[in-house]
Formats: C-alpha cells, sequence, structure tokens
C-alpha cells in the first residue's frame, strides 16, 4: 500500500465518525412513557329495559270491580274471547279466611279482598263484616308490571291464578290499574269518611256531568232494593272509597263515564264528593211506576207462570202467563184501559183503566191490591206490603193524564228540537244518538227508542218519566223533567230511526 492509499482510508474512517456524532446528536430525544389505564373487572351486562304491556288502566279498574260484567260486555261487542260468565263457587282462597261470610261470586270480586281503598286489611276493610284479613294492592303500584301480571297468573300462589278465568288483554288492563291508575285514598278523604275536597267546586262539577243520569238529588237512579234504597246521598258519605273508585273508572255494565277519561283532577274527584255527602238520601219517586210495568222485574222475584185468575174472565186478547199479571196489560199504558189506547187491538181486554181510582184512599187502593176488594186481584201472595204500597203511592200521586201530550191518534204535542238536547244530554248514554244502541226486539224484528216512540207513544211517556224495571234507567221525573220535557223527548225521538 502505498502512502496516497493509505492516507485515504484514514480521511474516509475519520469522515465517517464524524458523519455519526452529527446524526447523533439530532436524533429526537425518546418520547415519555404513555401512562396506561389500570385494568378494570369485565363490566356487568345491562339489562334490556321491561317491555311495556299495552293495555287499559280504566277498564282495569272496571275489572278490579266485578270483572264477569266486563267481559260479558266484550263478548257482546266481539271483543272478548271470554273464557268464563259469573264465576260459580267461591274463590279457591276464600277458605283460609272466616271473618267474611260472603260466599260466590262475591268471593271473586278484587275490591272484596283488597278493598275499594286498595289496602285490604290495612285500610277501611280492617274491620267489619268485609274484613278478611288480605293484604291491599297499593303496595303492589311500584312493582315492575311483569311481577305484578304473573301474579295475577298465580306465580306466587297457584290459588291466585286468574288466567283460566281471563283472557291476557284482560290481565294487562288489571295490571296497568294497579301499576299506573291506584291513588291514595287518605290524600282525599279524612278519618271520619268527610271528603278533604272543595263542596263548591265539587257542585259545579256534579251539575257538568253527574246530574244527567243521576238528578239534582242524587236519586234518579237506585242502586239496591226498593225497600231498602240506595242512592248517591247514601253510599258518598258510607263508603267515601267506592265512591271515588266508581267516579274514576265507572261503573261494570252501565255507560258511567269514567272521570280519568274526562281529565279530571283528584281534586275534582273530592269536590264531588264532598257535594254527594249532602245530597239527600229520601226517594224522588215511589218506585210504584215501574211495578206497575212489571212488578218482578222490579222487585228481583220469580216471574210468575200461571194467569193472573182475573185473566179467564176476558177472551180477546190472546196472551198468557207472566204478561197476564202485569198491571199495564189490564189497564194500559195510559192508565184508560178499554177506555183509552187499548180500546182496541190485539192488547184489548175489557178491563177499566185505573185513572179515575186516584182519589181514593190509601186503605181503600190496598184492599183493591191485597184481595179485601176482590180475592181474584191479590196480589199479596207475591207482593210484600211495601211494594203494594209503592204501587198505591203511584195511584195517587204520580199518575197523570197523558191526553193533554199524547193525541189519540199517536202524535205528540211536544216540541223536538228541545228534545233533541235532553235526548242526547241523557238517554243517548244508552240509546246512542240515533237510539238504535239497544235492541229491544230480535235481530229478525229489531225495536229501538224510535221504533217505541211511533208505535206506543204511551209507553214512551210511562218508561221515560218512570224508568224500566230492572235496569239502570234514570226515571225522568226524578231527574227533575217536566211532563213538558218528556213530551219534548218524545217528539224528538219519533224522528229517530224505526228499523
Amino acid at each position: 500500500m502505498n502512502n496516497r492509499t493509505a492516507m485515504s482510508i484514514v480521511f474516509t474512517g475519520a469522515l465517517l465518525l464524524l458523519m455519526g456524532i452529527a446524526f447523533t446528536g439530532c436524533r429526537p430525544a425518546p418520547a415519555a412513557p404513555v401512562e396506561q389505564p389500570e385494568p378494570t373487572s369485565p363490566t356487568e351486562p345491562t339489562t334490556p329495559p321491561e317491555p311495556a304491556l299495552e293495555g287499559d288502566p280504566v277498564r282495569g279498574g272496571l275489572l278490579y270491580d266485578k270483572w264477569w260484567v266486563v267481559t260479558a260486555e266484550g263478548e257482546e261487542t266481539e271483543e272478548h274471547e271470554g273464557k268464563a260468565g259469573e264465576p260459580e263457587g267461591d274463590h279457591p282462597l276464600w277458605a283460609t279466611q272466616t271473618t267474611n261470610t260472603r260466599s260466590g261470586a262475591d268471593t271473586w270480586r278484587c275490591k272484596e279482598c283488597h278493598g275499594w281503598d286498595y289496602k285490604g286489611a290495612e285500610g277501611a276493610y280492617d274491620s267489619g263484616s268485609h274484613f278478611t284479613g288480605f293484604v291491599g294492592v297499593y303496595a303492589s303500584r311500584d312493582k315492575p308490571a311483569s311481577e305484578v301480571l304473573a301474579a295475577l297468573k298465580g306465580s306466587t300462589n297457584p290459588d291466585h291464578d286468574f288466567s283460566t278465568m281471563l283472557d291476557e288483554h284482560d290481565l294487562n288492563d288489571l295490571t296497568l290499574f294497579i301499576t299506573q291508575a291506584l291513588v291514595d285514598g287518605d290524600e282525599l278523604v279524612n278519618s271520619d269518611k268527610s271528603s278533604k275536597g272543595d263542596v263548591t267546586a265539587g257542585k259545579s262539577r256534579y251539575e257538568e256531568v253527574c246530574i244527567k243520569c243521576h238528578g239534582p238529588d242524587g236519586n234518579a237512579i237506585n242502586f239496591a232494593a226498593l225497600n231498602e234504597p240506595e242512592f248517591l246521598g247514601h253510599l258518598a258519605p258510607d263508603n267515601p272509597w267506592e265512591f271515588i273508585h266508581k267516579v274514576r273508572f265507572g261503573q261494570p255494565g252501565w255507560p258511567m263515564p269514567s272521570a280519568i277519561n274526562n281529565d279530571w283532577s283528584n281534586e275534582d274527584i273530592a269536590g264531588v264528593l264532598a257535594y254527594a255527602q249532602g245530597l239527600p238520601t229520601e226517594a224522588a219517586l215511589s218506585g210504584g211506576g215501574q211495578l206497575y210495568d212489571k212488578w218482578w222485574d222490579g222487585l228481583g222475584l220469580e216471574e210468575p207462570t200461571d194467569n193472573q185468575p182475573l185473566w179467564a174472565t176476558q177472551s180477546t186478547n190472546t196472551r198468557s202467563g207472566a204478561d197476564s199479571w202485569r198491571c199495564k196489560e189490564c189497564h194500559g199504558w195510559d192508565y184508560k184501559g178499554a177506555e183509552g189506547a187499548y180500546g182496541s187491538g190485539s192488547h184489548f181486554t175489557g178491563f177499566p183503566g185505573i185513572l179515575s181510582v186516584a182519589s181514593m184512599s190509601e186503605e181503600e187502593l190496598l184492599g183493591w191490591l191485597d184481595g179485601t176488594a176482590n180475592p181474584d186481584h191479590d196480589f199479596s201472595g207475591f207482593i210484600e206490603e211495601f211494594a203494594l204500597r209503592a204501587l198505591v203511592a203511584f195511584i195517587k200521586n204520580e199518575m197523570t193524564d197523558i191526553t193533554p201530550y199524547v193525541n189519540t191518534d199517536g202524535t205528540v204535542n211536544g216540541e223536538p228540537t228541545s228534545g233533541r238536547d235532553l235526548f242526547e244530554g241523557t238517554c243517548a248514554n244508552c240509546h246512542g244518538v240515533d237510539g238504535k244502541k239497544m235492541n229491544f226486539g230480535s235481530e229478525e224484528e229489531p225495536e229501538y227508542v224510535g221504533t217505541v216512540a211511533a208505535d206506543n207513544p204511551w209507553e214512551f211517556f210511562h218508561k221515560a218519566s218512570f224508568g224500566h224495571p230492572g235496569e239502570p234507567m234514570p226515571a225522568g221525573r226524578a231527574l227533575g223533567w217536566t211532563l213538558e220535557q218528556i213530551t219534548d223527548i218524545l217528539a224528538y225521538s219519533q224522528t229517530l230511526p224505526t228499523k
């Protein structure tokens, strides 16, 4: 190797050394270490939200009251696959208590075990004839709907399984009633049963809605028997919790509106309770008008099967059995018998009317009903004296001559326009705006409000005045309707369809 080659190698090595030093000085500093998160335990799986039940809590409130009446309504409208009608025998759990002596269908009513205040043995049913010792449902209002629904199907006790009696949508409605619609009665009712509501505000609400069926004194509909009537003036102070429940949800089998659906507040309901607690307990009418129509239905009795003894003394009316015992069949809807609308046709019997006997004394009239005057006109074997005296009161004080209102040709001297307002305010609730919601006849030969009004206005006038026996139809006379107003309703009803 010559000197030039050796110097080149040394120079190259030195240059490489310098370049390495230079590159090392320009290299960036190492990055700071990144802090790692603390290890965590695996997260628990999130529970999916409970699916919402579909149903109607207001209908559930009706089921809580008397479920078989509600389900029967569903069957009539083809909306229910009803599994059972009114239950027979006692509820299976009834045998576990001995203090409440009721039996049969009553033992299947939710309210009979759990109370109108929903608190069972810890509430208003903590003593007295309704006491069972069973717990209430109020504490279940905050439970998951699925848990309440399962309990109704027997999850907590197989003897509390209602799924064999009620369909799924019935059970859903009951569940929603319990979990969404209960109210604490202590917030509305004092310990002495008096309402905490404003009576003035309650009067306004009552006259806005309730008066149309229950009348100004709350006695246009009798909830109980003729001899032991029950009106709003009885129920509101005696059982304010039942009153509140029925105002909020309605009455099973009746077209009673729900205060919940009408957006009434709890304060509104307490106010109506306060007003109703001051209503009278006396009957507006004797009840004899309904007995004149069909006394066995008005009294809840078995209908007679044989002919009335006097029926054999006539041969023109071919009806038989129970029909021959109806007062109206002999004496007519206009109370004039052979001298009135029944003076001819298939109803003619030749028997006189009773309009002219109203001037008789009560004892004389009673003698005609208990067989004293004529043993073949003795009704005392079927009807107790209180009912006979109700008939006497009807004849003396309530029966009226319809001649000024209904003409012999069946036309009426009323104003249809005025009658329409009254009809739509009260009658349409049951009969429908067109009067065809209820069919009194058959599918082949239907009979509606318009049919009766056109064919037999005297019958219409009587029923509009006194109600229909055995049905929750208010008596127009107890609603405060005048005879002229009843005539107006009749005139309007004659414009309604007959088929």
